[in-house]
């Protein structure tokens, strides 16, 4: 096969296409559209901040749009995904339980202060297990704190055992009451489960790498190893020999010099779409800070030239752009970013603050499109007002508002 080539807006357009962001839903949201989704991007990152809409919840959206929040749920219960570690907490599809089983049997897959504090604690590692055969699932929150204080959080001993457990493969989350987890033997949440279907470490590896490739449509070396949290020193040789079996295939990309992108077999006929100019991204939408379109923030800048932070983790002082930012993608370029927050009580978002990017227009086009969107975005919310209180350049932002108040 003679040697693949894209430009750089052709390898962007490649990755909206597979990652579903590259044109808007053609109807309303069903239930099977959220699998179809977790099963498209192989991990739906979950974050415990509330400023705005829920990692998870907001992922999803950008995609399908408007959904009933309660069929992740029901899915997860119905044994369709499960919880565990993936790029970050992470909702996973079922079917790919055996490759993170076959992680966590070969490693521990959580943090190292977790596993050296289990193991000095197996006394109370080996209560916990007893508590979850006798009294059925918990949640770290029934258990009253005594004694010496966890040493992340303030957490309970208790939830540090349960965390342990829960990356070693013992427990898993059963589901989630509010945002707690509730923890539960794997045997109750996964019943029927014999190690014996776990695969070898290595094939799993492979397997991920695999996965990482296609979700992402196109791969650096450098982006496949951070799509699931591998091993950085081990990808680069499976690269090489997924390669030489043809299970993965080279591409060069105009502006990104250096070692070749890689594409997954399956994605050869969007590649070729995206060669002849067919693949157009037509989608306007906010992004949420953990999407996996961005949550890889050298990918983004590499890729579409974006250069961002999410800048609540950092002092008041050394925020440029605020607390709680979500990237604005509109028509397969990442074209601004605004700062937050949904004031639930007043049933309004409030856009602290819009930045467009440098060289983007405030055009009545895209404050069209930003004005649709955000109405829709905090519809899904259950806000029915949207105000935008400053803006970057400072004159758009009144006309965005002229435009949501119609």
């Amino acid at each position: 096969m003679p040697e693949l080539t894209l430009t750089l807006p052709q390898a962007r357009a490649l990755m909206l296409a597979a990652q579903g962001l590259a044109a808007p839903p053609s109807q309303p949201a069903v239930k099977a559209d959220i699998l179809s989704t977790v099963r498209r991007i192989h991990n739906l990152q979950i974050d415990t901040i509330s400023v705005v809409a829920r990692a998870h919840l907001h992922i999803l959206w950008s995609r399908i749009g408007a959904f009933d929040l309660r069929w992740l749920e029901e899915l997860h219960a119905e044994g369709a995904l499960f919880e565990y570690w993936a790029h970050a907490a992470c909702y996973l599809p079922i079917e790919d339980y055996p490759l993170y089983r076959s992680l966590m049997r070969k490693n521990f897959v959580g943090w190292d202060n977790i596993r050296a504090w289990g193991e000095a604690h197996p006394e109370i590692v080996t209560g916990i297990l007893a508590h979850l055969r006798e009294n059925g699932a918990v949640k770290s929150s029934d258990f009253a704190r005594e004694g010496q204080r966890g040493a992340w959080w303030d957490w309970k001993a208790e939830k540090v055992a349960l965390e342990y457990l829960y990356f070693r493969g013992d427990v898993m989350i059963a589901c989630r009451r509010g945002f707690q987890r509730v923890y539960d033997l794997r045997e109750r949440v996964l019943p029927g489960w014999n190690d014996a279907r776990v695969p070898p470490y290595e094939d799993a590896l492979r397997q991920l790498v695999l996965m990482s490739v296609k979700a992402l449509g196109i791969a650096r070396e450098n982006w496949a190893a951070p799509y699931f949290y591998l091993p950085r020193r081990l990808v680069p040789a499976i690269l090489a020999e997924l390669q030489a079996t043809g299970e993965l295939l080279p591409v060069r990309v105009s502006g990104l010099e250096g070692k070749p992108a890689y594409v997954h077999p399956d994605n050869l006929a969007l590649l070729e779409l995206a060669r002849a100019g067919v693949l157009q991204a037509g989608l306007t939408t906010i992004l949420s800070p953990f999407d996996p379109l961005i949550s890889d923030r050298a990918r983004a800048q590499q890729l579409f030239g974006f250069d961002y932070q999410l800048e609540c983790y950092l002092p008041a002082s050394k925020r440029k752009y605020g607390y709680f930012v979500l990237p604005i993608l509109r028509n397969g370029s990442l074209v601004g970013r605004l700062d937050a927050k949904a004031r639930r009580k007043e049933k309004q978002l409030e856009v602290i603050k819009l930045y467009l990017e440098e060289g983007i227009p405030p055009e009545e086009a895209l404050l069209a499109d930003l004005a649709d969107t955000l109405r829709a975005y905090a519809a899904w919310q259950g806000l029915n007002k949207v105000q935008i209180s400053a803006s970057e350049p400072p004159g758009a932002a009144a006309r965005l508002n002229a435009l949501l108040a119609r």
